[in-house]
């Protein structure tokens, strides 16, 4: 890692506290199931089995759709912050990550994405008023929906004094999409022994770790100015948009490639690697290259591998676990669309966990609940 000091920082230190946000999320989900029965009132049903998955999943008129609201944290902070001290406008970056992280969850369970709102809150109208700042912003969104095949239908821009920072914009969205005709959604029931994992390079930090980010540079003698191994400013790579993978998924369910899950690298890092409740052991033998921003962050803030890799995606953006056989050609499409994929791991019987042989760290199921059931 890069060399940089900063004193030991946390996401918890950065106001992210995981075991609390996740039991609030176990107590919502529990009163959410509850609600199931009442779509059954519009000829619907509802697939339980997708509560904790990165998106909802219900069936109507004999078709599997795929709900999902996500949110793109505090990288519109950086954003303004870079934009204030060193006049790089970067919104349209983050506007495509935001819409970059609802398609990325949606596409999880096997849904291409149909139509996306938005919802931008600022502290003030005002925010409008830059207009090289406003119109960077809904350019990224656009560009991005473009490239996820899918319809901006609208949305909502409230203007919230005293919530949110006047000089500040809260971005986020929610989007509904289609599991192909004679296909089931991807909720982990078919994942086996044997399955092999294959991991999609991320671009950088994504839109995860943005609080961290922030904590730490506050504490650099620079701040974003810190030159990073590769020449450009922390700032600057920070704020390297990220990668949206529906192009992929799309290819891998028109080729029908045996894909039996799907998880998207985001909060909790690699912890990711064993969403499904399911007895298994997730072993990697392969990792992607850090990327320089999150090589630094993680060096700067003073973070070891095992809270690093449980924290930030650590360059892995994506994962796809696939039938024994068929990495091979899935990294190919992969590698084919311009992303880097590597067949990284492998599923295996044993206890819920996850190995990272590279960096010598493993995780066990304790550590990622995300269940209406857990404890």
């Amino acid at each position: 890692m890069e060399s940089g000091s900063a004193g030991q920082a946390s996401y918890k230190a950065a106001g992210v506290d995981y075991a609390t946000l996740d039991e609030g999320k176990r107590t919502a989900m529990a009163m959410a199931l509850a609600t199931s029965p009442l779509l059954e009132a519009r000829g619907g049903r509802s697939l339980d089995a997708s509560r904790g998955e990165p998106a909802f999943v219900f069936e109507l008129d004999g078709r599997s759709f795929a709900f999902v609201m996500e949110g793109l944290g505090t990288k519109s902070i950086i954003a303004r912050q870079v934009l204030e001290e060193q006049g790089v406008n970067r919104f349209a970056d983050v506007a495509y990550d935001a819409v970059a992280a609802i398609l990325n969850d949606l596409c999880c369970v096997g849904a291409l994405p149909l139509v996306l709102n938005a919802y931008f809150a600022t502290g003030s109208s005002e925010w409008y008023a830059e207009r090289a700042r406003a119109e960077a912003l809904v350019e990224g969104w656009q560009r991005a929906c473009r490239d996820g095949g899918c319809v901006w239908g609208g949305g909502e821009s409230p203007s919230l004094s005293g919530l949110v920072q006047a000089d500040d914009i809260e971005l986020a969205g929610a989007a509904v999409g289609a599991v192909p005709a004679r296909r089931q959604a991807l909720l982990g029931e078919r994942l086996q022994a044997g399955d092999e994992i294959v991991i999609v390079a991320s671009s950088g930090l994504h839109a995860n770790g943005a609080s961290l980010a922030r904590l730490v540079a506050g504490r650099l003698p620079d701040g974003y100015r810190t030159p990073l191994s590769d020449g450009r400013s922390f700032g600057e790579a920070l704020l390297d948009p990220s990668l949206l993978y529906v192009g992929l998924v799309q290819a891998a369910l028109e080729r029908d490639f045996d894909v039996h899950y799907i998880s998207h690298v985001t909060g909790h890092g690699l912890l990711k690697l064993m969403r499904p409740r399911r007895p298994f052991t997730y072993r990697i033998h392969s990792l992607p290259p850090v990327p320089p921003a999150l090589d630094f962050l993680t060096s700067a803030g003073g973070l070891d591998a095992k809270a690093a890799y449980s924290t930030l995606n650590m360059g892995c953006g994506y994962a796809l676990y696939c039938g024994s056989g068929a990495g091979p050609a899935l990294v190919q499409v992969a590698t084919d669309m311009g992303l880097n994929a590597l067949v990284a791991g492998v599923v295996e019987q044993g206890p819920r966990q996850v190995v990272l042989e590279p960096v010598g760290v493993s995780y066990e199921s304790e550590e990622l609940d995300l269940s209406a059931g857990g404890g």
